[in-house]
């Protein structure tokens, strides 16, 4: 069964040894007898996890390093849909694009770029992507192996029928026939397939979904994206940049819905700005091949024309066929298992992580999910998943970052908040750099000054949120955060002084 689905050679046994041995933790300590404490898990339990995207690989790691014998069963390569064909894929792709965008300072800045721009060549964008993809498999598979991990490549499936200790029992369909296990925990980490519009089947050729994008030579001429929420916008915002006419269909008032409004707002004026047509109000019926091109069909009658399209319009878990239902587990309507905060599901010692479950559709969670399910399975100390404080990005250009409460959230509380907010193009430093675009906001408790959100927009922004994750993840005041000296300069300069002005 295939485990690397784009070829490339595997790492060897001798090569997961060396690469699991990069990572070390070391010691030092000066008191006489001071030995490590014996772990509060019971040595030799055995753990199962179907899933080798971040959910099903963190939670091997947790657990084997906690002294569990554990297996992982993946079908598809291990790093999930995660690492082969979502994340990785298509933030490598946009840092390609992201390098192009700075070209539009170049006057500002004095460098004449002449009258012939940089070309993107995507078959090389491509081979790049497909290979960085495979690579991080690989490492994810050395580590896992160096570890001591047991990797089955195959589909799993968790049985109705229990051990003679009442043990979980967990199949997997292989190369070589159905291979049985016993384990005291299951976790089930499957994540999520790309949705499809009804009657509108993806052919990787002219149609495609967001796994499908990666094996195309040439830039489309002018591709359709159907579906502006997050996977949408940043496709279509990264292929503008590369050089494609791009028309993005959006079915809401503006892009990025589930954002904060006022950066999406920005981010829809500036992909206008370059050149984007954005269909708003509009929801996408159908999308067909023509003998040189696509068309998709409007609600409105309106048939837009195009030589590709991108039908982002959200995932469904991968929660069918695998024996969920069966042994008791409960589904939401959307085929999504429901897990409480410590990630147990509502059967016996079985818990899941990831998209499958439905919690929040981000790489970081899954993996957290993953951790805290073996914290909690295996006797360790545990903090449950707390989602009010968890840093995400939207990786657009420019980038929206944010954690914690947003100005939605704030309107639907009784808490008394404040807000301060500075653009980025008063900072001395962006002004270096001729960047004009995004923003910091602060969100603060008005009595304590305890901050509970804050919103970043613009250059780098994933980077940038993190000391305001830390500030919402640890209850500090905006004291407490402007207290801190900053680089001068620095855009980070922009973070503190927004805290200042909440004093």
């Amino acid at each position: 069964m295939q485990t690397d689905p784009f070829n490339l050679p595997s790492a060897s046994s001798t090569d997961a040894a060396k690469d699991a041995s990069i990572a070390e933790t070391v010691r030092y300590s000066k008191r006489r007898g001071s030995e490590p404490k014996a772990s509060p898990v019971r040595e030799g339990s055995r753990v199962v996890i179907i899933g080798g995207g971040p959910g099903g690989y963190e939670a091997a790691t947790v657990a084997v390093r906690l002294g569990a014998h554990v297996t992982l069963i993946e079908d598809q390569g291990l790093g999930g849909a995660a690492v082969l064909t979502d994340v990785v894929p298509s933030k490598t792709l946009i840092a390609t694009a992201e390098w192009l965008t700075e070209t539009e300072q170049a006057e500002e800045l004095g460098i004449n770029v002449g009258a012939s721009k940089p070309v993107a060549d995507l078959k090389k964008i491509n081979e790049r992507v497909r290979e960085l993809a495979s690579l991080q498999a690989r490492d994810i598979r050395a580590s896992l192996e160096g570890l001591g991990v047991e990797i089955i490549d195959g589909r799993g499936r968790i049985e109705t029928r229990f051990g003679d200790r009442g043990t979980r029992v967990v199949s997997a369909e292989t190369a070589d026939g159905t291979q049985y296990f016993e384990a005291e925990v299951v976790l089930i980490a499957t994540g999520a397939k790309p949705r499809s519009l009804p009657g509108s089947e993806p052919d990787g050729e002219r149609i495609f979904n967001w796994a499908q994008l990666y094996n195309m030579d040439e830039l489309p001429e002018h591709l359709i994206v159907v579906g502006s929420g997050v996977t949408g916008a940043e496709l279509a915002g990264a292929y503008q940049v590369l050089g494609s006419q791009v028309t993005l269909v959006s079915s809401r008032d503006h892009m990025l819905p589930g954002a904060d409004h006022e950066a999406a707002v920005l981010v829809e004026d500036i992909f206008r700005r370059r050149g984007m047509i954005i269909k708003s109000r509009s929801r996408a019926t159908s999308a067909n091949r023509t003998a040189d091109g696509v068309e998709v069909h409007l609600e409105s009658g309106e048939v837009l024309t195009g030589s590709h399209c991108l039908l982002a319009v959200g995932s469904i878990p991968s929660t069918t066929g695998i024996g969920l239902e069966e042994v008791g587990m409960r589904l939401s309507d959307r085929g999504h298992i429901e897990v409480d905060n410590v990630s147990r599901t509502s059967a016996f010692r079985v818990y899941a992580a990831g998209d499958c479950t439905g919690v929040l559709p981000l790489a970081s969670v899954a993996a957290q999910q993953g951790r805290i399910a073996m914290w909690h399975a295996l006797g360790d100390a545990v903090t449950p998943l707390d989602t009010t404080r968890i840093g995400s990005t939207i990786f657009t250009l420019p980038e929206v970052a944010t954690v914690g409460m947003s100005e939605a959230d704030i309107a639907k509380s009784d808490l008394d908040i404040k807000m301060a907010k500075l653009p980025i193009a008063r900072n001395p430093r962006a002004k270096m750099h001729g960047l004009k675009d995004g923003f910091v906001k602060i969100f603060a408790e008005a009595d304590s000054g305890v901050i509970v959100g804050g919103v970043m927009v613009g250059e780098s922004a994933s980077e940038q949120i993190f000391p305001l994750t830390l500030a919402v993840t640890h209850r500090m005041t905006v004291d407490q955060l402007s207290s801190a000296f900053t680089v001068y300069p620095s855009i980070s300069g922009t973070l503190s002084e927004v805290a200042r002005i909440l004093h």
